[in-house]
Parts: C-alpha cells; sequence; structure tokens
C-alpha cells in the first residue's frame, strides 16, 4: 500500500536532460509522426524554431527519471510490479526543441485509495537551462492491491 504521507512531497531536481536531434527524430518515429517539424531541422527553421520540435509526448522521457525518484523512495511503499500507468497529461509554456537542457522536479499532488489501489499523482514540473518553465507532465499511477491469495501466503 501507497504511503499516504508522500502526498505533498517534493523531490529534488534531476540531473539536466539535453535534448538531442537524434532522440527526437527517434522518439518521433515510434510515435509513428511523420510532421516535418519533429524529423527536418531545415522544416524547423523554417517554422521558426531553433532545431526539430519533439512530438508532445516527449517530456515523458525527462519525467522518467523523477519517477524513479519515487520508486526508489521506500517510504512512499510503491511497489513497481503492481503499477499501471493510469493517466498522463502535459500543460506546455512552449514547445521541447532539439538543443533545449531539461531539469525537473518532482511533486506527490495526491494519493488516493479506491478499492484497495492506492492512485499517486504526480507532478514533474520541467524548465529549461534558464530555469524557465517549459512543460509540466502529470502523471497518475494505479499501485495495484494486493490479490486475496497473495495476502494469505
Amino acid at each position: 500500500m501507497v504511503n499516504p504521507e508522500i502526498q505533498g512531497r517534493v523531490y529534488p531536481p534531476t540531473s539536466p536532460y539535453l535534448v538531442g536531434r537524434e532522440k527526437v527524430r527517434e522518439f518521433a518515429r515510434a510515435v509513428l509522426s511523420e510532421s516535418p517539424l519533429h524529423l527536418d531541422p531545415e522544416a524547423a527553421r523554417a517554422a521558426g524554431y531553433a532545431d526539430v520540435v519533439a512530438p508532445p509526448t516527449f517530456p515523458v522521457v525527462v519525467q522518467e527519471a523523477t519517477l524513479a525518484q519515487l520508486l526508489a523512495d521506500e517510504e512512499a511503499g510503491v511497489d513497481f510490479s503492481r503499477v499501471v500507468h493510469g493517466d498522463q497529461r502535459f500543460t506546455y509554456s512552449r514547445p521541447v526543441v532539439a538543443g533545449d537542457e531539461l531539469t525537473a522536479t518532482l511533486t506527490i499532488a495526491a494519493v488516493k485509495r479506491l478499492g484497495g489501489h492506492s492512485m499517486v499523482t504526480a507532478s514533474s514540473e520541467i524548465v529549461d537551462a534558464a530555469g524557465e518553465h517549459v512543460v509540466t507532465a502529470v502523471s497518475t499511477l494505479v499501485v495495484r492491491a494486493d490479490e486475496p491469495q497473495e495476502e494469505q501466503a
């Protein structure tokens, strides 16, 4: 069971993540994007960007480091083998572009119990090298309750 006392906990900022052009292209291909903004630096520059623009869900790559902090926190009590991803949302100030150096800070926004399951809403505030907000990635993780036969063992 997830410790409800972690609600409101703020974890230390992650190490900076340098967004690479090839990582953006790989991610774009993985999500089947054919937009030239994601693949072609010249097309991105013609549209007013410094380099290729990451697809809208790319910040999960940066958020992953913050969620690793939560999963490693023994006080949190999150059993990764029981985690199901419930929801993902992004709120942007501007697009992520190759060359950005991004740092993320995780805050546990909510911990709720629902039918024996725990729901953890985690918000990762992602900023650039100047400390300016780029995107907030919000994930809801569902931590499934133990099965009845597991509790008896």
